[in-house]
């Protein structure tokens, strides 16, 4: 009985200092995870973002396959003349781009 008093006569004038230390520790925790928040909306943001910006270059990508199919598969399509077309269009915009 006597340990139980001098723990509590002990503890008693350390109560106010514990508490202390628990309120700093719970706001730095807090803060801690409003950083850690702030980070993960960043990265889902910049993630989001890339996912855009790979969903137009794969549109992008597919409309030229596309574009090729209908090349290679159209029957009365003369490939020649296109290629050509293709090579003419190509100095063309090689030669805007010289000026």
């Amino acid at each position: 009985m006597e340990n139980l008093v001098g723990l509590f006569g002990v503890m008693i004038p350390l109560a106010p200092f514990l508490l202390v230390g628990f309120i700093v520790w719970v706001r730095y925790q807090q803060k801690r995870l409003d950083h850690q928040q702030k980070l993960t909306d960043t990265t889902a943001h910049a993630s989001a973002e890339k996912a855009a910006q790979y969903a137009a270059h794969n549109r992008e990508l597919e409309e030229r396959v596309r574009v090729l199919e209908r090349i290679v598969t159209d029957r009365g399509y003369d490939i020649a003349t296109q290629i050509e077309a293709l090579r003419d269009t190509k100095r063309v915009e090689a030669d805007r781009k010289e000026d």
